[in-house]
């Protein structure tokens, strides 16, 4: 009798949050997520001993959870939730503010009535953080520190294990034993993450295959230019072709699977589903035996419709000696778990899911022909949306499944040893969306990343090209290399253009920026000054006033009177317009002015920014606005009490104690006076960038004298 074999590729991944040169995770998904889906989504089927499914596993997130299995892990959230409550600071109680309520409301937060309360009070403060510290008490502090890692927690230790449901039962009120309890158990379940996987592969139930070890879009990394083949006359930016990079991300992952699971996978889930024929050819000769992606690229590369006739079996590509099996994901059945059966009752979820299975099989039963129903998916964000993090629903799933006399849920590699596979001799270069490459390349927000990248590649090359007394030392060039590989990942321009939104929106930016600084940083090089500036097109507020009065201030860091800049020209971000959720602003205001002689500027810094200032750099570029092919630019290093200017290609002085001043002779500038000047400012923090005026583009001011004083 045919069978059906149905096969659930669930694909675990977060980013690379680390920062190599710091040492510092910057963001929390990967340790949220490994607390509530790496772990419970296959322990959950200890209970169906007859399901098999495919896990597939990102290295470099693999890395991050054993950094914090190990208790070497490092980021600003769980030092936030772990530290007394009586001891937060002004700024880590608006820093909890901002980021402890990012989670779903539904089903996360309301799940537990206090955590709701307190989503209620911050949300009626206008989500103002200043209002909100009125409100909230010390006590209410510690209940969303509480309550915001424990809403993360895997369903099997809410309800079995005794510590974690007498937390999840006293609700509120809770002490600073029952805050270290609460970050104890997280280092339990996360030193249970990897062991899970093992054991459940070594037992045959699951199979593990993996992705490139920092998910980059393998067919841009090999060639950028083939985004024009599957979206011709896309705009694009100066050629990237590092197929190297593309084999070094691969036989990165393959040396940590085999290191880790006792052997490299079979499988490869190329990032988002990428593929192309270079990609396909690299994939086997390192080994890999199958390969999955999105049976819309199946459609293209068939030039028919990717009905489930042409979908429900196993392909064998083909090219120049070189071979490797594919699968081709439903993608509208996945589609159902990932963003609609999470607003249905689970069992009547369950029984779609597997009606429509059936349906779609019925011809090819009928043939007398086995069909295999690739449901490959994000195995992690999608049950947040569901009720108790979609057990139930699996449940209920699994159940049907074993039970069911024509379905067999089995491994990739199990369904393919079963099948005979139909020949392909190409594939068409997509991804999963749109069988195209456009939500990473084509749009302006993701051309400017793919330019920063190639400058980076290109610095690397030439740094790392010579030899002798001046080369650079092995181990800062493998970090620099590393930090181009984490850059090359595909989250990033996930979020440039205009295919998707999140409040973090702004920390993948920075982190994206950051990476390709640190390629910079290793190599001993100063990062460009681009990379000070969003490349996320968020809209700030500005106030801008010009000035009203010549000015002549002492050079001397203070504000020695209330006249010594009275008429200056203002200019600062209205940093109530939230482009950058939970951003610190270290910069608070820049005066500037001019006499007939010199240029004036004064930068005002927070009050909360100034104990960070120390050993910070700030950079200044300007261009006349009258002449072509003029720059200047300055480096001032601040000190305690102090400012030294490092370097500069015109004279100029500065002074800090309360505020930063600095003059810039106009002469020494080329600038007669009257005439404009364009300025960028940027403020530097271990050499990597902290905060800009403008955010984009140039602050255009004018150096002549106002004649009188406005009406």
């Amino acid at each position: 009798m045919p069978r059906i074999y149905v096969c659930f590729l669930w694909h675990m991944h977060q980013p690379f949050y680390k920062d190599l040169v710091k040492g510092e995770y910057r963001l929390p998904w990967t340790r949220l997520h490994a607390l509530k889906d790496y772990y419970g989504m296959v322990s959950v089927l200890r209970d169906f001993p007859e399901v098999k499914q495919t896990f597939n596993l990102v290295p470099g997130m693999l890395e991050q959870i054993e950094e914090y299995a190990a208790g070497k892990a490092v980021d600003p959230f769980l030092r936030c939730a772990l530290k007394p409550a009586e001891e937060l600071t002004t700024e880590e109680m608006d820093f909890m503010l901002h980021y402890f309520f990012q989670a779903n409301e539904q089903h996360l937060i309301r799940r537990y009535p206090r955590y709701g309360e307190l989503f209620d009070a911050w949300r009626s403060t206008a989500r103002n953080s200043r209002r909100a510290r009125l409100l909230f008490s010390v006590q209410a502090f510690r209940d969303l520190q509480v309550l915001s890692q424990l809403a993360w927690f895997d369903e099997e230790y809410l309800t079995g294990d005794p510590d974690i449901s007498g937390l999840v039962r006293k609700g509120r009120n809770y002490s600073l034993e029952d805050q270290a309890l609460m970050g104890r158990k997280q280092n339990e379940i996360l030193g249970k993450v990897l062991p899970v996987y093992r054991e459940f592969a070594e037992s045959g139930q699951i199979e593990i295959s993996s992705t490139p070890h920092y998910h980059p879009i393998l067919p841009l990394l090999c060639d950028s230019d083939i985004a024009g083949v599957s979206h011709p006359y896309v705009s694009l930016p100066p050629r990237f072709r590092y197929p190297e990079d593309a084999r070094a991300q691969l036989e990165k992952s393959r040396e940590y699977c085999r290191a880790r699971f006792g052997a490299p996978t079979a499988g490869l889930w190329p990032s988002e589903g990428s593929v192309s024929d270079e990609v396909l050819a690299m994939a086997a000769d390192l080994g890999y035996q199958w390969v999955a992606t999105d049976n819309g690229v199946l459609s293209r590369t068939l030039h028919a419709p990717a009905l489930p006739a042409v979908t429900y079996r196993p392909y064998l590509w083909q090219q120049g000696g070189r071979r490797i099996h594919a699968i081709f994901r439903d993608h509208y059945l996945s589609d159902l778990v990932g963003f609609v059966y999470s607003r249905m009752d689970a069992h009547q979820a369950a029984e779609d899911l597997l009606h429509r299975i059936r349906e779609n099989c019925r011809g090819i039963l009928a043939e007398g022909r086995d069909a295999l129903v690739p449901v490959i998916l994000d195995g992690e964000n999608a049950w947040e949306h569901y009720h108790e993090s979609g057990r139930e629903f699996l449940r209920a799933l699994y159940r049907r499944l074993t039970d069911d006399g024509t379905m067999l849920a089995t491994t990739v590699s199990e369904a393919l040893s079963a099948m005979e596979p139909a020949p392909l001799d190409h594939i068409f270069p997509g991804s999963w969306i749109s069988a195209n490459f456009d939500v990473w390349i084509g749009f302006e927000e993701d051309n400017r990343a793919w330019e920063y990248l190639l400058r980076a590649r290109q610095a690397y090359e030439r740094a790392t090209s010579g030899a002798g007394p001046d080369s650079i030392p092995e181990d800062r060039r493998r970090l620099a290399y590393e930090e181009l590989l984490i850059a090359e990942g595909s989250d990033w321009c996930w979020w440039y253009g205009p295919h998707h939104h999140s409040e973090n929106q702004s920390d993948f930016d920075r982190l994206f920026r950051d990476h390709v600084a640190n390629v910079y940083r290793a190599l001993g090089q100063t990062p460009p000054e681009e990379l000070s500036r969003p490349i996320l097109r968020l809209p700030e507020a500005e106030i801008h006033e010009p000035p009203t009065a010549p000015v002549a201030p002492v050079l001397d860091g203070e504000v020695t009177s209330y006249f010594e800049w009275m008429g200056a020209g203002l200019y600062r971000l209205d940093q109530r317009s939230g482009a950058m959720h939970g951003q610190r602003y270290l910069i608070q205001e820049l005066r500037y002015g001019a006499d007939q002689r010199n240029l004036y500027l004064r930068l005002d810094f927070e009050e909360t920014a100034r104990s960070r200032l120390p050993g910070a750099v700030v950079r200044l570029n300007l261009e006349s606005g009258e002449q072509s092919g003029f720059a200047h630019q300055v480096a001032i290093l601040i000190g305690e009490g102090h400012a030294v200017v490092e370097s500069a290609t015109c004279p100029a002085e500065a002074a800090f104690a309360k505020v930063l001043e600095v003059k810039l002779p106009l002469s020494g500038l080329g600038v007669s006076p009257g005439e404009r000047v364009r300025l960028q400012l940027s403020l530097w923090e271990d050499a990597l960038p902290a905060d800009a005026l403008p955010r984009a583009g140039w602050l255009v001011i004018s150096t002549e004298e106002p004649r009188e004083w406005p009406l």
